[in-house]
């Protein structure tokens, strides 16, 4: 058979080509043909009308939104999350062929010229937690690439810039000076330099992680009607005080409202400018009301208190946090718990808390670095595609892609998981302890020259990587056979034998 499959994450980093791959390989083992078009950070190169139109069946392993789904209407799809593809490829590819069999009467998508279905990938009969995941993580998705632009131009700018350009900029005191700012933009060069630019461009694009991260939760609720709402409440929540917990609200205020407003019947007349004009009027009008007046306010009351209690957290528990964190990083690689502590720590970068970013990183690169080495240490303890993940795993760690730890806690979760997370809370207590900092929001060792106390950090790292190393050979140790190939060989008397 010939299929065609969509993948897509929220971060488009990583889930998205390993499912990628993972389909491929299931396909060609099962004797089918499969052409994968990844909707991905790194683009992607869109699937022609003729294969489509060739495939027997379609699989989406997406857990965001599958962009121009009207390409595949009238054919058999089956859906599924990038986890369900990269740990069982095979399962998905066999639905696949019973979709197929069945014919285009298990198509499910919409018809041809019907609007594009956007953000949430969430299958039918999904509950209402599922829903809230994929919602929340449509504006996570849409969020980094603003997180990333922001926070490499300002970890630039205090490269080049040292660390009192942000006093220069905004103004403040600094080192027992103190500036006045620079209110005009086109005086920026003249006054701060290349670095003051860039911290100006790169505080910009943080300025828009909340209005962003509002307006597509509700995109992904409510599709494009909901982003005007979306990204005003966004902004309301910004200028209020509320911060990241306002914009989370604002967004699934925006989508509710606006799902409510798509509900209301109106005459046919009227019809094609409600999602135009009316839908986003009425529903930016009562989300602004329900941010200024209703709600605004005892959010921004709450993100205070919990901002205030966690720069409490110093001295002798602020390494606490650190291995929270830490543990949340390990504990699904790249999942929903992963990305909730990846999001804290963007938080804490927009509000100039480095230290917070610096821990998050140093424990989200800790675990495909631990099984890496555990590779080398203890060859037996594991299979040869093990072994050549761990391969793998040495780049992807040291890059900040934890995903590099996926296939092996797929295939030994209750060993593997908890390895993980011992020694990524190690590396999270210790980043802290040691008060490296990072002004960077990604990279791993490659921003390694952005780092506060670089040595310090990469010995955190180290430190974690040998601890989830120990921890893995001791939980694969005991109680456990050695991890056998599988070969087949015949006797003299042309009796297979299995070894």
């Amino acid at each position: 058979m010939r299929f065609v499959a969509v993948t897509s994450c929220p971060t488009g980093i990583a889930h998205t080509y390993m499912a990628a791959e993972s389909l491929e390989q299931a396909a060609k083992a099962a004797g089918h043909e499969i052409a994968v078009e990844t909707q991905g950070a790194a683009g992607s190169t869109p699937l022609t009308a003729r294969q489509i139109a060739e495939a027997d069946a379609v699989v989406f392993a997406a857990d965001v939104d599958v962009r121009d789904r009207a390409r595949f209407a009238g054919k058999p799809l089956v859906t599924g999350g990038v986890k369900a593809a990269i740990n069982d490829g095979a399962r998905l590819i066999a639905e696949a062929e019973a979709a197929a069999e069945r014919g285009a009467g298990a198509a499910a998508d919409p018809a041809p010229g019907a609007g594009p279905e956007l953000a949430t990938k969430v299958e039918a009969g999904a509950g209402a937690g599922t829903r809230l995941r994929q919602w929340l993580m449509t504006g996570v998705s849409y969020m980094i690439p603003f997180v990333a632009a922001g926070g490499i131009l300002i970890a630039v700018a205090f490269l080049l810039g040292g660390a009192e350009i942000a006093a220069v900029v905004n103004g403040g005191e600094f080192g027992g000076v103190t500036y006045e700012g620079i209110s005009d933009p086109s005086d920026l060069l003249a006054q701060a330099g290349i670095a003051g630019v860039l911290f100006k461009i790169g505080t910009t694009a943080f300025e828009m992680l909340v209005p962003i991260l509002s307006g597509f939760i509700a995109f992904g609720m409510a599709d494009r009607p909901g982003i005007a709402p979306g990204v005003v409440g966004g902004l309301l929540a910004s200028a209020i005080g509320a911060g990241f917990l306002g914009g989370l609200v604002s967004g699934l205020l925006a989508g509710a409202v606006v799902l409510g407003l798509k509900r209301v019947p109106v005459p046919r007349g009227v019809a094609g400018v409600m999602p135009v004009v009316v839908i986003p009027l009425l529903a930016t009008l009562v989300v602004g009301v329900l941010m200024v007046v209703v709600v605004g306010e005892p959010i921004a009351a709450a993100q205070g208190a919990l901002t205030g209690w966690l720069s409490g957290l110093s001295g002798g528990t602020a390494w606490l946090l650190g291995a929270l964190l830490g543990l949340m990083m390990a504990f699904d690689m790249g999942g929903p718990v992963n990305k909730v502590a990846y999001t804290f720590g963007l938080a804490a970068l927009a509000s100039g808390d480095t230290v917070i970013m610096a821990a998050v990183m140093a424990a989200g690169m800790t675990p495909p670095l631990g099984l890496a080495l555990a590779t080398v240490l203890r060859r037996r303890l594991f299979t040869k595609s093990e072994r050549d993940a761990g391969k793998a795993a040495w780049l992807l760690g040291a890059s900040f892609i934890t995903e590099g730890a996926i296939p092996f806690a797929a295939a030994d979760p209750f060993r593997i998981i908890p390895s993980l997370m011992v020694g990524s809370a190690t590396t999270g207590a210790l980043s802290v302890v040691f008060a490296a900092t990072s002004p960077a929001p990604h990279g791993g060792i490659w921003v390694v020259g952005l780092i506060g106390h670089p040595l310090l950090y990469l010995l955190a790292v180290a430190i974690g990587a040998v601890v989830t190393c120990a921890c893995v050979l001791v939980a694969k140790s005991v109680g456990r056979p050695r991890a056998a190939e599988t070969t087949t060989s015949t006797t003299p008397a042309g009796q297979p034998v299995t070894v």
